[in-house]
């Protein structure tokens, strides 16, 4: 029995007292809430519906409650329900009730935690957006896990999302980087607002051999980008990142969709003219300042890529533009909000903006500065390098963003339980190899018939509450887009395996010679539960759920 089965039979028990007392049903809420209460003497589950609604219908709370605890007891599953205080409702799942969700989550499996609290949204999330001029520094390597572990937590709360890179690949930097490999082919100096590292002398090299001879500037701004293109693509799918789409800026020069959008906004009544420029009046919706588009010499403005750029996606069908940036693109906010506004959207629903923190890597207590290869900054490669895949998605998602962290290199390395990533994974590791020494004695899940009711130790309950738990960390993490609740969530339910695993009287495994049991099934069947959520959840954060370690 799930909390949101709980919730949901609160909610009909209350429909039904409210009916029988002529009270007004409008006051429900669309779904109750229930949580587990911090003392479990208190009971499996919470309520405080009555407190909620009472005083709105003009029902004493209290009085309120005790009907809905004798109409609630009626639930099959529902062992008892107390009231407490003012009108609080503490209830208890009887075992059978409870122990049938190790059956529900082992024949889910994968499909366990998905749900349809965001059905029929359609999302653009664009995350990591590193320009084409060198490899993807920390910053971005955070939103790759953590934009990544978004989409995966947004698919499984039921939005169609799109993931899409934008690859500024028009405009100074580009001229910069171009430059840059020029000067390196030749073996000037860096220019002076050039990019330095290693890699400029690899990619110079490359588009010499691919174009013996060639000097020129466009070769090595044609050639130059596409290599960087195919490394950061490259560095991405190694990572686990995948997007769906990749859209370069340039394409909206080509097609004319600059235009377009000039004229969308124009429609719109928000354009003038001004000092020969053409301005888009951005404070009409809260912006510091007006914006230009086009400037007195016509040339284009970032901003201006930016209104086309959003007006695409919404034109491709996103019913909410999700945009991941950086921690120093804070002003942004206010001026895409206005943008949104000024095409006629509203920004609130159509437009969504995160902002994340920096990242720094530390070593015996000291933050490293420099890049084997990119020289200035820490790459994904060093990163991973330094700690591994999966550790470096771990340590990036369990985070809030708004938050700056340093990723201890000392303790991300580390085959010990103060390691977060190394504490779960060694839990998906332990319930693999249960099942697997269960199998070589002859006990498998259908060595007899499950009968939940034997899940009644407190350890077993505990850790029964936690998997039910489940489902509504997706949803809530999906819908506040912090995949940080997943990692902290299974990181509890780890230690709620093990103490489970570490009790005598909750034996997975026969002891010694003595016989299989029906109690040693019913365990195998929560131990598999176990398996299947830690493997869900990490999944979630891209993040492998190993049989051995």
């Amino acid at each position: 029995m799930t909390p949101a089965n709980i919730a949901d039979a609160v909610l009909t028990a209350a429909k039904a007292v409210f009916a029988a007392r002529g009270l007004d049903l409008s006051a429900l809420p669309a779904a109750a809430t229930v949580e587990r209460p911090r003392n479990p003497e208190h009971g499996d589950y919470a309520t405080n519906l009555a407190l909620q609604v009472g005083k709105k219908v003009g029902a004493n709370p209290r009085e309120l409650a005790a009907a809905l605890a004798e109409e609630l007891s009626k639930f099959t599953g529902i062992a008892a329900v107390e009231i407490a205080g003012p009108g609080f409702l503490n209830i208890r799942v009887d075992a059978a009730a409870a122990g049938e969700l190790a059956r529900l989550v082992v024949t889910q499996g994968p499909a366990y935690g998905h749900g349809t609290a965001l059905a029929g949204l359609r999302l653009n999330l664009e995350f990591v957006s590193a320009n084409p001029t060198g490899p993807i520094h920390l910053g971005g390597v955070r939103w790759a896990a953590v934009g990544d572990a978004l989409a995966r937590l947004l698919k499984a709360a039921g939005a169609e999302v799109t993931t899409e890179y934008y690859f500024n690949d028009a405009g100074s930097q580009i001229d910069r980087f171009a430059k840059s490999l020029q000067a390196a082919a030749r073996g000037e100096a860096t220019p002076e607002d050039g990019y330095g590292g290693a890699y400029i002398a690899e990619i110079a090299e490359a588009v010499q051999a691919e174009h013996p001879g060639a000097d020129d500037l466009e070769t090595f701004r044609v050639e130059g980008v596409e290599l960087m293109f195919a490394q950061i693509k490259s560095s991405l799918a190694e990572f686990g990142t995948h997007f769906d789409v990749y859209f370069n800026e340039k394409d909206l020069h080509a097609k004319g969709e600059l235009d377009l959008a000039l004229e969308r906004l124009r429609s719109q009544g928000h354009l003038y003219e001004a000092d020969g420029a053409t301005w888009l009046r951005t404070t009409d919706f809260g912006d510091d300042k007006d914006r230009v588009l086009r400037k007195s010499d016509g040339e284009w403005t970032y901003f201006a890529a930016d209104c086309a750029y959003y007006l695409d996606k919404r034109d491709r069908g996103a019913d909410r533009v999700v945009i991941m940036l950086g921690a120093d693109h804070h002003g942004y906010v206010g001026r895409m909000r206005a943008m949104a506004a000024c095409f006629g959207d509203d920004p609130d629903a159509n437009l969504e903006i995160l902002i994340g923190q920096l990242v720094s890597l530390v070593r015996d207590g000291q933050p490293l500065r420099m890049s084997k290869r990119a020289g200035t900054v820490v790459t994904m490669e060093d990163l991973v390098e330094a700690i591994g895949v999966d550790a470096s998605r771990y340590a990036l998602a369990r985070y809030s963003s708004d938050s700056p962290i340093d990723i201890d290199v000392d303790l991300w390395t580390r085959a010990t339980r103060d390691n977060p990533v190394y504490y779960v994974q060694y839990v998906a590791a332990r319930t693999a190899s249960v099942s697997r020494n269960a199998a070589e004695l002859g006990l498998t899940r259908s060595t007899a018939e499950f009968d939940p009711a034997l899940l009644a130790h407190p350890k077993e309950l505990e850790l029964l509450k936690a998997l039910g738990d489940y489902p509504t960390v997706v949803k809530s993490a999906a819908e506040l887009r912090e995949p940080h609740r997943v990692a902290r969530y299974l990181e509890d339910l780890a230690g709620d395996y093990h103490r489970f695993y570490d009790e005598p009287a909750c034996r997975v495994l026969p002891h010694g010679d003595a016989p299989i049991e029906p109690g040693n099934v019913a365990r195998l069947w929560l131990n598999d539960a176990t398996r299947t959520v830690i493997a869900n959840g990490l999944g979630l954060l891209g993040v492998t759920a190993p049989e051995r370690m």
